[in-house]
């Protein structure tokens, strides 16, 4: 009975690869939604159907065809305006830039490697899932250091190296928009929540920050960290097996570049901290809000709404000096380039802006 029920488990599996393998590329997605908008306003247009809008009572909403004329023109009108104006598109690049010198000058890296590496055996899965979810503070980092380091990791402990890999991998995917930290992600949904918001109500959307889900993937965070810890060593390692391999290679530890360069990195992140502190704690500070309470004042200033910036000077300033350091910094030619290889990897997200933001527009 158990082997049927594994069997038809395993099937339904293979039926849902099979389906999401076929399923488009998400910029053709969009492009597909975009179109169906456009014929579903000019079938719909003439049935006359309003409804009210959500927002403003008794105010009635339209469909207007976007196949008519008018429609036309504004389709090739508003196509710039709709690329440059899709909510994420600025935010997301602009975070990158500073994300991006943390990762390229191998600062994130590092880290990821040394906290791994630092965690007592026991709580090794733990600290491999763990590890896996604050990745995504660096983007794809955690795909391209992580599932190929919790296999070495496993290997020297006599555990099966697919066991680390997976556990590694369900870090980083499973628990990719949780993190203890603000990110790209944050900045990616949270405009576009903002923007879902202000169709209803402007007024609220404007006192909202990319922080707003902040105590959610907080604890988010450590749930998907035991988790994924639970599953791997009650589920994925007894179904893997005895680790029967003579793989054991030793693993390397953090070079004392490395070492310096984050104790220097550490330093610049607590110099930063203190005067970002500055520029919104005291009172009259020019960050500050001037209404309500001081925790008014804080919450809903100009500090709150500029924390897409602020987060990527973060980055940016403890990956300059952590590259400076270890000497993957050399000159403002190397920064430069770590940002355009940035830039550069964000071409397909660039792309996805373009047919989302019609979509949207036209929507």
């Amino acid at each position: 009975m158990s082997n049927k029920r594994r069997g038809l488990f395993q099937r339904s599996l293979d039926g849902i690869e099979v389906v999401g393998n076929k399923l488009p590329h998400p910029v053709t997605l969009f492009a597909i939604l975009a179109l169906a908008v456009l014929l579903l306003s000019a079938l719909l247009q003439p049935l006359g159907i309003r409804v009210e809008h959500p927002g403003n009572e008794g105010e009635m909403v339209e469909i207007k065809n976007l196949l008519s004329a008018e429609g036309i023109q504004y389709i090739f009108t508003s196509m710039t305006d709709n690329f440059i104006g899709f909510a994420p598109l600025g935010v997301v690049l602009l975070t990158m830039l500073g994300i991006g010198v943390a990762e390229r000058s191998g600062l994130i890296s590092a880290l990821l490697r040394g906290f791994v590496l630092s965690v007592p055996k026991r709580f090794i899965t733990l600290g491999l899932v763990f590890a896996g979810i604050m990745s995504s503070v660096a983007s794809d980092a955690g795909y391209v250091v992580l599932p190929p380091l919790g296999a070495l990791i496993f290997a020297a402990l006599g555990r099966h190296p697919l066991a680390g890999l997976a556990a590694a991998f369900a870090g980083v995917s499973g628990g990719f928009s949780a993190n203890l930290f603000l990110s790209g992600t944050d900045a990616l949904l949270g405009e576009l929540t903002t923007a879902g918001a202000a169709i209803i109500d402007p007024a609220y959307a404007d006192n909202m920050s990319i922080a707003m889900n902040y105590y959610f993937i907080i604890v988010s965070t450590f749930i998907l960290t035991f988790i994924g810890a639970w599953v791997t060593e009650r589920v994925v390692e007894p179904r893997l097996g005895e680790y029967k391999g003579e793989y054991r290679e030793k693993l390397e530890t953090l070079t004392s570049a490395e070492k310096k360069g984050i104790v220097w990195a550490g330093v610049s992140v607590i110099v930063s901290v203190i005067l970002m502190s500055l520029l919104i704690l005291p009172e009259n500070a020019p960050m500050r809000g001037t209404e309500g309470n001081w925790m008014d004042q804080i919450i809903q200033s100009p500090f709150m709404s500029s924390l897409v910036p602020i987060i990527a000077i973060l980055f940016f300033i403890p990956g300059l000096v952590y590259g400076m350091v270890t000497k993957s910094i050399r000159n403002d030619k190397d920064v430069a380039g770590q940002m355009t290889d940035t830039m550069a990897s964000m071409g397909m997200f660039i792309v996805l802006a373009f047919t989302a933001g019609q979509f949207v527009a036209y929507f």
